[in-house]
């Protein structure tokens, strides 16, 4: 662990910051939206007017936005970790959202939801896979610079 700390010393302060932010924003003492509640909800009144975009709920953007959070979660933690170590970066995330739904249940304000531990790990889940997209040309370039350095140090 502390290997990777030495040789992604950058990456690893961007993301215990986000960590960081990602605490703020669970364990506060109140939701992060209850300051702008009152816009989120004339929005989505405006919304659930049109037969169009009624399907959009407060639950749903809640759900989206909890997704959307765990993202950089998994991209993060994959990048720390190595994509042979990608199952990892998945578990780390799923054990941060349990670790965040069972703090919030003695925090005054907060609502434990079982939901958001569906929402977390799938946005951890999505981080991971675009990680591996992200990073697919230059593993596949390392590995066949190591084929080619075998190969040639199999004729010295």
């Amino acid at each position: 662990m502390d290997h990777m700390f030495h040789r992604h010393p950058f990456l690893s302060v961007v993301t215990f910051a986000y960590l960081g932010v990602v605490g703020y924003v669970t364990l506060g003492p109140q939701p992060i939206d209850n300051n702008n509640s009152d816009l989120i909800f004339r929005v989505l009144d405006v919304l659930s007017r049109h037969d169009k975009t009624q399907w959009i709920t407060y639950d749903r953007v809640e759900f989206g936005a909890n997704i959307a959070m765990f993202i950089p979660v998994g991209l993060f933690f994959l990048l720390l970790l190595g994509r042979g170590q990608w199952w990892l970066a998945i578990i780390l995330g799923f054990a941060m959202t349990v670790a965040i739904e069972t703090a919030q249940t003695s925090i005054p304000g907060r609502v434990s939801d079982e939901r958001d531990i569906v929402a977390n790990t799938a946005g951890a889940v999505i981080g991971v896979l675009g990680g591996l997209i992200l990073t697919y040309g230059s593993a596949r370039r390392h590995r066949q610079r190591q084929r080619d350095r075998a190969y040639a140090a199999s004729y010295n």
